[in-house]
């Protein structure tokens, strides 16, 4: 069976991490792993729970070197943990925090040493062993499980990689490990192009500047809609980066250019779902439209659009309304379960909040289709926005000249902050309480 390397592209005495201020060595990292590999409990399942990136990354690699498998769940809510578990059998929990672990058997992450005497042999993985099992929630928000092998994330991190073109780069990332792009973008992406992670993961503007200048450049932000748009908000400058990613939700071209100028940066996008993991990209200021990854290709048939070549294992049927526009360039017109009809009129929940935050002085904001409560009426739109310095009627002129009038919110809500987890998305669970306390205020 073919194998690839645990990471590339490092020189001897290369910095692999950033971590609490201090540089951690390619040859640290190795030994790490060897260390925390001899000291796992046996099972066949981690749940990988590290908070802290390094601590991730260096678990993720004992995990491979056990021939475990990463499972990287959805959310932290003792439910989800506990179902995971419970369909996954021979689970541990691996932490770093002492906050409460799952209800499972739960490990802390112990003290590593990182010392030994020579230079550490960089370990070969099995091209096909499963590295990894990706949870995306279903319709039933039962966790839907998604494997990927190694050969598959390592080959994957190398097709979608800027990273490649300023070697040394230090990542600095504000979405979770866990998470797929966050595993894709901070961590693979570093350790398949000889790049530099950094540990942690800044959530306030003035957090994640501090840390980006904390380390040295050339130096790459990965970050979502929201945290670029706080950052925009109230940093008065920003650090110098060689690049952006960001991903989860599209951005707006002036959003895009906005966050270009404030960073004297080329900001990219990246499009992908958990179960393909990335799959196309696209320079956001230049083109709405989306190229795939080399070798990944689309083909439309009545189902809808599939994905599948280069890193992509299985063919994957796409939750996205997509126009191709040849076989590896398309246009994105929303989630296939965000298409609305009101009125004999058709649009998409993206399409919405695309026009919506794209009015200036709106921070946040976000339309949300109710539930047909079966009375034959016209259901009507609901949004919530993040505008302290507009009023509603100016709001509302506004989204006027943007948006058939089929599609207005009513009723639209002001609120102080979208209940948004750590990846920028919005749980049904909060939206549907926003939405009764949107009612419930409605006149």
């Amino acid at each position: 069976m073919a194998a690839a390397p645990l990471i590339r592209k490092y020189a001897p005495g290369a910095v692999f991490a950033y971590r609490g201020g201090r540089a951690i060595t390619v040859e640290e990292y190795l030994r790490d792993v060897r260390q925390l590999a001899g000291l796992l409990p046996d099972g066949r399942y981690m749940l990988n729970l590290c908070a802290d990136r390094y601590r991730f990354s260096v678990a993720f690699a004992a995990a491979l070197l056990r021939r475990q498998v990463n499972l990287l769940p959805p959310n932290q809510a003792p439910h989800t943990m506990e179902q995971i578990g419970r369909h996954h059998p021979g689970t541990y929990a691996l932490v770093d925090r002492a906050a409460a672990g799952p209800p499972i058997e739960t490990y802390r992450y112990p003290a590593l040493s990182g010392n030994g005497a020579g230079a550490p042999v960089v370990p070969a993985v099995p091209a096909g062993q499963i590295a990894a099992i990706a949870f995306s929630s279903g319709s039933t928000g039962q966790p839907l499980p998604h494997e990927h092998s190694w050969g598959a994330l390592a080959a994957g991190a190398v097709a979608g990689s800027h990273g490649a073109r300023f070697p040394g780069a230090v990542v600095v990332g504000t979405v979770p490990p866990q998470h797929m792009y966050g595993l894709e973008s901070t961590v693979l992406m570093a350790m398949q192009n000889g790049l530099a992670l950094h540990a942690g993961r800044p959530f306030y503007p003035a957090d994640i500047c501090a840390e980006l200048e904390a380390v040295p450049r050339p130096r790459a932000l990965v970050t979502t809609p929201v945290h670029l748009r706080a950052l925009l908000a109230d940093a008065a400058g920003a650090p110098r980066v060689e690049f952006l990613l960001c991903a989860t939700a599209p951005l707006s071209p002036q959003l895009a250019a906005a966050a270009e100028a404030r960073f004297s940066a080329p900001l990219y996008e990246i499009y992908g779902c958990t179960e393909a993991g990335q799959v196309a990209m696209r320079r956001t200021v230049e083109t709405p439209e989306w190229r795939t990854l080399p070798g990944v290709a689309l083909r439309q048939d009545a189902q809808g659009t599939w994905v599948e070549g280069g890193h992509v294992e299985t063919e994957v049927l796409l939750s996205d309304v997509i126009e191709q526009r040849g076989r590896d360039q398309f246009l994105l017109h929303g989630r296939i379960a965000d298409l609305v009809n009101i009125a004999g009129k058709r649009t998409s929940l993206a399409h919405l909040n695309y026009h919506l935050n794209s009015i200036e002085g709106v921070r946040d904001g976000a339309f949300v289709m109710p539930e047909d409560g079966g009375s034959g009426t016209v259901t009507r739109l609901i949004a919530f926005v993040v505008a302290p310095d507009l009023s509603r009627d100016a709001l509302l002129k506004a989204l006027r000249q943007r948006i058939d009038d089929a599609f207005m919110p009513r009723p639209l809500s002001f609120v102080e902050a979208l209940p948004r987890n750590d990846t920028g998305k919005l749980p049904r669970q909060a939206l549907a309480e926003l939405m009764s306390r949107a009612r419930s205020g409605a006149g």
